[in-house]
């Protein structure tokens, strides 16, 4: 676990932190807070199950699907 130390500082009418570079994410990542108490949270925000779909269907389709071979399994002792 990585422990640093930063400061909040005004940012127009909000208070911002900024996060040292080992701890920082990708500029443009939108991120969910969550407070309880004196300890902060900050979590990358979950993508919806559409748009989970929708990334999902832009990914190349394969030019062949490969088939599994039946394998039969033999039926365990005692039962």
């Amino acid at each position: 676990m990585t422990t640093v130390t930063s400061r909040t500082f005004k940012s127009g009418n909000s208070v911002a932190l900024r996060l040292p570079k080992e701890l920082g994410y990708a500029p443009g990542v939108e991120l969910t807070l969550v407070r309880s108490g004196d300890i902060l949270t900050v979590k990358p925000k979950r993508q919806s199950i559409a748009e989970t779909i929708r990334r999902l269907g832009e990914l190349p389709r394969p030019t062949e699907i490969e088939e599994r071979d039946v394998e039969e399994l033999p039926e365990p002792p005692g039962l």
